[in-house]
This record gives structure tokens, sequence and C-alpha cells, in this order.
């Protein structure tokens, strides 16, 4: 007999409340209690998480999920959450703005994915929000921030004054797209990652928004035509899932803040200094997980 296959079996045994006949003279077993089944079920499904920091709860209030939840670290391009939020709050949707040779060389000097604008284009601010969050354009971050600032300094003195109304007290932020530099791009944790987008969500554009596989931009006299793919594959994968964001820098891992609806709950998460393809599959049984919670009251 393996030792290892003998502990796990009664290890089983024990948490289901199941009984070996007892010797002649014994007092009758006592089978453990429906709430002791339950709980030893549900941490029986709990998925294993690699992240390094994670968070779930749910609409009203559950948490299902938390690790390392309030630790300080790097967001990469989630950051941009606070952005779309700042900039709705302030714009139109059907102001415009021309694209600056500056927006284009932020993007591409610092090796940032972008949404493929060009100089002396004019898009309008729904576009460029798509142009955002779907393939995380930091071209689109530095025209809307160096108009809703005006200039990236005064837009992120925006986004922490926005950080500080929400309550999100260990968040700090340094730019509008989540590069490295300055300062990493600044901090958030888990805990305040899944506040923002709870509340982000409220907003419809942001939840089309971050809700759309694909934005096409039709060619017209003042832009090129473009065609944004989102990056949250668990938008293709899953299925009630609602959004919202990838983000990736060295310093911050691969990060992917997610939501879903479950058995009539929103469930938000997020994942933080995890793997780029593990991190969908672990989103996607985290929401199951939530979901069989919800279901088993």
């Amino acid at each position: 007999m393996r030792i290892g296959g003998f502990i796990g079996s009664a290890t089983l045994v024990l948490a289901l409340g199941v009984a070996s006949p007892a010797p002649a003279g014994a007092a009758p077993a006592v089978s453990a209690p429906a709430s002791a089944l339950r709980s030893a079920v549900q941490a029986a499904a709990l998925p294993a998480v690699a992240a390094k920091e994670a968070y779930v709860t749910d609409s009203a209030g559950t948490v299902h999920f938390s690790k390392r939840e309030t630790r300080r670290v790097p967001v990469a391009s989630l950051v941009k959450v606070m952005t779309a939020r700042v900039v709705l709050r302030e714009a139109r949707l059907t102001d415009t703005i021309e694209i600056t040779a500056a927006d284009v060389r932020h993007a591409t000097s610092n090796g940032a994915t972008t949404a493929a604008l060009k100089k002396g284009e004019r898009l309008t601010i729904r576009d460029l929000l798509y142009g955002l969050m779907l393939p995380s354009g930091a071209d689109a971050a530095n025209a809307l921030a160096r108009r809703y600032g005006p200039g990236m300094t005064a837009f992120v003195a925006k986004m922490n004054a926005e950080a500080k109304r929400l309550g999100l007290t260990n968040t700090r932020y340094t730019n509008a797209d989540g590069l490295p530099t300055p300062a990493k791009g600044g901090y958030s944790t888990a805990v305040d990652q899944v506040k923002l987008a709870d509340v982000a969500l409220d907003d419809s554009t942001f939840r089309a928004v971050v809700g759309a596989e694909v934005h096409k931009v039709a060619k017209s006299a003042v832009h090129r035509a473009h065609t944004w793919r989102n990056t949250n594959k668990l938008l293709q994968q899953a299925d009630g899932v609602l959004g919202v964001k990838t983000g990736f820098t060295n310093d911050a891992g691969f990060c992917l803040l997610f939501a879903g609806e479950r058995g009539g709950r929103e469930v938000v998460g997020v994942l933080l200094g995890d793997q780029n393809t593990r991190r969908f599959g672990t989103a996607e049984r985290l929401l199951d997980y939530a979901g069989e919670q919800i279901a088993g009251g």
C-alpha cells in the first residue's frame, strides 16, 4: 500500500463524513454535519491560482478568492481602465482629436502596443477608446491624455484624484498607459483593481468597449480604416464574459482584469503577475468557481 494513496483516501473519507464499519461494541460513528461536508467539497473545487496576486468578488459582496490582494505592485496596461474612466467623465464621445507625431512616437519609441494611429488622423473619442482598450494602444492613451489633461502631468493628476475619490487608497498612477517609466507606471493592488473595474462597468460606454471582441473604423476623409481586436482572449473562450483588460510589462508580468455574469450576479476578478496563456484559463475557472458558490448558496 502506498502511504500517499492511503492518506489521500483517509482524508477524503474524513472530509466526506464516510465511516468504515465500526468494530463490535464500538460507539456508532458520527457523520460529519452538512456544513462540514459542504465546506470540504467547496475547498476541493477551489481552482489553483499561480498568479502572484489575485482577487475575485461578486456584486453581492462575496469574496470568492484572495491572494496577496493588498500588496502594492505595478499593473501594466490595467492602468488604462482609469484612463478611460477619466476621459469618459470629461469628454463627449463625438469630440475629435487629431493624432500628432508625438502620440505615435510615444508608443513606438517605448516598444509599446499601439492602435496603429498615424499623424494627422482625426478620430472621435468613442473610436479612440476602442483603440485604447482593445489593442491597448499607448498612442491612443497619449492622445487622450494630451487633450484631457491637458497634457500628461495634468491628466495623471486627474487619475490620482479619481482614485482617491473612489477610495483606492493603495493606488498611484504615474502615466496614462502603464509603461514602466516613470516609476514602473505606479502601483495598485488586486483589491483596488477589482473595485475600479466594478465602478467602471457601471458606465454603459465603457462596458460596450471592453466587451467588444473587435471594432472596425471605416476609412473617411479624416482618418484611415482601422480594425482593432481585443487582446482579452477570455471573451472568446468563456460564456457570459463582460471584459475587462489585459496588461504586460516585465515588472508587472502578465495581468488580467476580468468580469462575467454568473448565477445572476456580476463577478469581477484580477490576476497579477501571471503567465500569458495561463491567465485566461485561470480566470475562466475562477468565474465558474464563483458561479458554483453562488448557486450553492
